[in-house]
């Protein structure tokens, strides 16, 4: 049996606007690995900030620092491509 791929709402729309759509797709994939990349700058930098208002030298950047890196790493996997995973109760109603 042949899996036909999902016609998902995004791509009919690229097809109607002749690929318009995929490029606007693509400015979003860069405007969404800008913030993951600038996440761990900006958290380290509000941790800066917060050491030298509560004078806790090393504590708040590096808090700073880990949620900041947490950030990045939710970023990334905000951006990661759906391939048309199937979950669990699906995969079992199809072996039936």
């Amino acid at each position: 049996m042949v899996e036909r791929r999902e016609d998902k709402p995004g791509n009919r729309v690229s097809k109607a606007l002749g690929g318009t759509a995929d490029r606007l797709n693509s400015g979003a994939k860069y405007q969404g690995a800008l913030e993951a990349v600038f996440a761990i700058p900006v958290g380290a930098g509000l941790g800066y900030f917060a050491d030298k208002y509560f004078e806790s030298n090393p504590v708040g950047l590096l808090i700073g620092f880990a949620l900041g890196f947490a950030a990045f790493i939710l970023g990334l996997v905000r951006l990661r491509p759906d391939h048309g995973e199937t979950s669990e109760s699906t995969k079992t109603d199809q072996k039936k």
